[in-house]
């Protein structure tokens, strides 16, 4: 059984390593900067990690990008989704919590939330569309249902003992400045692309 601690540091490595170099190399091309992976429950293993690639299909966000290359995977290879983990480096909008619930998974986890996207990364439309299309206010969305229960990593961390907090809280930070600099390259450039919600 792995620890609280283990779990968080896993889904804190697999950010840095295997997410942030493609969410760098499609900002570059002019993509958001959201990006996912699928692990294996087991042993925490990277079954696909993926990021956005709204330039192709505005449809491809970094979850929904990464079910699609999850799906494309030779079935021997593609473990059921109920054995896996579902990260998100950012807290799924609407038509990602859809994806990851018409797919089967049974949870997901999240570094950044909705208004850390609307106000750090000055991506607003997550949060616009719960709103205006659901009617649902800021964090009003059921993060434990029927179909699977969302856990926010900076939540899960701040629940843990100080000791045990604080270099997990220092990864973040890094991340955080990391996010920071790929939102500027991508605010920069954004003009650019044809993405209907920039």
């Amino acid at each position: 059984m792995t620890s609280e601690v283990d779990l968080i540091t896993r889904l804190l490595q697999v950010i840095n390593d295997d997410i942030v170099p493609l969410t760098a190399a499609g900002v570059a091309e002019g993509n958001k900067l959201f990006g996912a992976a699928i692990l294996d429950k087991r042993d925490l293993s990277v079954v696909i990690a993926e990021t956005n690639n709204e330039i192709d299909n505005p449809l491809w966000h970094g979850e929904v990008h990464a079910l699609k290359k999850f799906y494309e995977l030779p079935r021997s290879e593609r473990p059921s989704t109920s054995d896996c983990l579902f990260l998100a480096t950012h807290e799924p909008c609407s038509l990602c919590l859809s994806a990851i619930t018409w797919t089967g998974f049974d949870n997901f986890w999240f570094l950044f939330s909705h208004t850390d996207s609307r106000d750090s990364f000055a991506i607003p439309h997550d949060l616009r569309i719960l709103q205006e299309v659901f009617g649902v206010a800021p964090g009003g969305y059921a993060r434990s249902n029927a179909y699977w229960s969302a856990h926010a990593i900076t939540e899960e961390l701040a629940a843990l003992p100080p000791a045990q907090a604080a270099p997990l809280q220092a990864q973040v930070s890094a991340l955080r400045q990391t996010y920071d600099q790929l939102s500027s390259d991508y605010q920069a450039s954004k003009a650019e692309n044809d993405i209907p919600l920039a």
